[in-house]
């Protein structure tokens, strides 16, 4: 290693530390910036408001002199570290406070560098830091205007009353309150803002899904024929050419077919807001799978006829007819397949069956359409079940809701065995 790289799985160094005022636990990555305009107009603010206060009550308080200036400067310029460094700032800004008023100094503006400083940690989540430390400034300034002034500048300085005493516990518990109305407001855009993130992959995770489908769909019952029709022309290729012409010319057709679904699929990635060109497949082009089943060697006895169905339902119940059939030429030894369509109230019943035996056949596929098809279902809120049959056969019985009116949101299907006839 040549040390230009962090060890993999570790934050690199500048990340590890300092995270930001608004967010301590280090949800942000960014270090915050230096606030230097709120500091210098805070420290501007503090300066010129108490030489006006000073020729305000002079006489009655200490003029303002050079330590003064230092104190009423050293606390607002230590606004400058507080959002890196908020709890020894708001102690910092009431210490300093403090020492000012000990010494004498007139009221002013002198307590807005310690609201600034409160405001900021408690807004950073040191809340306990920020309320000791106004509690401090309060208990400090009660005791200096109650007690302590008979010792301390001005010489003559009367107690202070309690009315202004109240008046300072006010502003003292106005600024926690409004400094907890912040943190609490920011608290709750950053849930929003999490939660917002989480909704948008939930729904790029059912796009992917939904798309995977979709191709594995097509994909699985286009090959299967492909795959049992190029085995018909190879195996007919010398003894009877042109029947291996037919299979030739049904792999040329299925493979076209398959083509044009799958452009269609990939197109809603490419332009997720366009509309699709060409409508999704539904149990009109029932008639269509039947015959290129057929062309696969299978024979298919169609019982009912298709409702009138929502195009949610309409698509979920082509391909889970699709993918039955499709299972059937794949896995079945079987070569003759029955569809019954029945529709029971708000309810279609597809059930497709097939005499076996099982052949385990494999034709590429990776064992995903029936989790495919049970996710179709669920997605509706209808139900698939799929399992063999007691005289060795298998069944798919999928039940579907003629109408969704709402195809976008998903509940939660019910999966369970084949029941026993």
């Amino acid at each position: 290693m040549d040390g230009q790289h962090e060890p993999a799985g570790r934050a690199p160094q500048w990340r590890r530390h300092g995270h930001p005022w608004w967010n301590p636990r280090g949800d942000e990555e960014r270090r915050p910036r230096w606030p230097w305009p709120s500091t210098v107009l805070v420290t501007a603010f503090v300066l010129f408001g108490s030489t006006f206060a000073a020729h305000a009550q002079e006489g009655e308080r200490a003029g303002l002199d050079p330590f003064a200036r230092v104190l009423l400067l050293v606390a607002g310029a230590a606004l400058l570290w507080r959002q890196r460094h908020p709890v020894p700032v708001v102690f910092g800004t009431t210490a300093a406070t403090l020492v000012y008023l000990g010494a004498g100094y007139p009221y002013g503006p002198v307590f807005a560098a310690v609201a600034v400083a409160c405001f900021s940690a408690v807004v950073a989540g040191h809340r306990r830091a920020a309320w000791a430390a106004m509690g401090t400034l309060w208990a400090g300034q009660a005791l200096l205007a109650h007690w302590l002034y008979r010792w301390l500048p001005p010489s003559g300085d009367p107690a202070a009353s309690w009315g202004q005493e109240l008046v300072v516990a006010t502003w003292v518990v106005a600024v926690v309150a409004l400094s907890e109305l912040a943190r609490a407001r920011r608290e709750q855009w950053a849930r929003e803002r999490a939660e917002r993130a989480q909704a948008a992959r939930r729904r790029a995770d059912e796009e992917r899904l939904r798309i995977a489908r979709e191709l594995h769909d097509v994909l699985a019952h286009s090959i299967s024929v492909i795959n049992v029709q190029a085995g018909v022309g190879l195996a007919l290729l010398d003894s009877d050419p042109e029947q291996a012409r037919t299979a030739l010319t049904t792999i040329k057709d299925q493979s076209k077919e398959a083509l044009g679904e799958v452009r269609q699929v990939l197109g809603t990635l490419r332009a997720p807001g366009d509309a699709p060109r060409a409508p999704a497949p539904g149990l009109d082009r029932l008639p269509e799978l039947v015959e290129q089943a057929s062309s696969a060697g299978l024979t298919v006895q169609v019982e009912g006829k298709p409702p009138r169905l929502s195009p949610g339902t309409d698509l979920a119940a082509f391909r889970i007819v699709q993918e039955a059939l499709t299972n059937v030429v794949r896995h079945s030894g079987s070569r003759h397949a029955r569809l019954r369509l029945d529709r029971n109230g708000n309810t279609l019943r597809l059930r497709v069956d097939d005499d076996g035996p099982a052949t385990g056949a494999e034709a590429g596929g990776g064992g995903n359409g029936l989790a495919g098809m049970r996710e179709r279902a669920a997605a509706l809120g209808g139900t698939i079940e799929a399992g063999p049959r007691p005289d060795g056969g298998f069944r798919v019985l999928a039940a579907l809701p003629v109408d969704v009116r709402h195809p976008d949101v998903k509940q939660v299907g019910r999966t369970t065995d084949v029941e026993q006839e």
